[in-house]
């Protein structure tokens, strides 16, 4: 599910560059550092979603699907959010070890 969201999003944020005139609005340009800025911003709203959803499944509001499926989405956010902070970890080593 997680795929066919970015599937989606990617897609919505391509549509502009494909329209008539191929130019990209200022709007859509992103920011250097933004892209990073959104990642956690998802990240935080599947910590959210999950959370919500573990309390209407405790609550019978919820199934148990809905709670599995909710907490693989957000397995696969952390291992992304982990995966970034070892690269950035990484980029500041090598930093750290280059000659002055």
């Amino acid at each position: 599910m997680i795929s066919s969201l970015s599937a989606v999003s990617a897609y919505d944020l391509a549509r502009p560059a494909i329209a008539a005139g191929g130019a990209r609005p200022a709007a859509l340009t992103p920011k250097p550092g933004e892209g990073l800025l959104s990642s956690g911003d998802r990240f935080l709203l599947a910590l959210d979603r999950v959370d919500g959803t573990a309390q209407a499944a405790m609550s019978g509001s919820a199934s148990s699907q809905q709670l599995v499926q909710t907490i693989a989405e957000t397995e696969v956010a952390l291992e992304t959010v982990v995966a970034i902070r070892d690269r950035v970890v990484e980029a500041y080593q090598e930093i750290l070890r280059m000659p002055v």
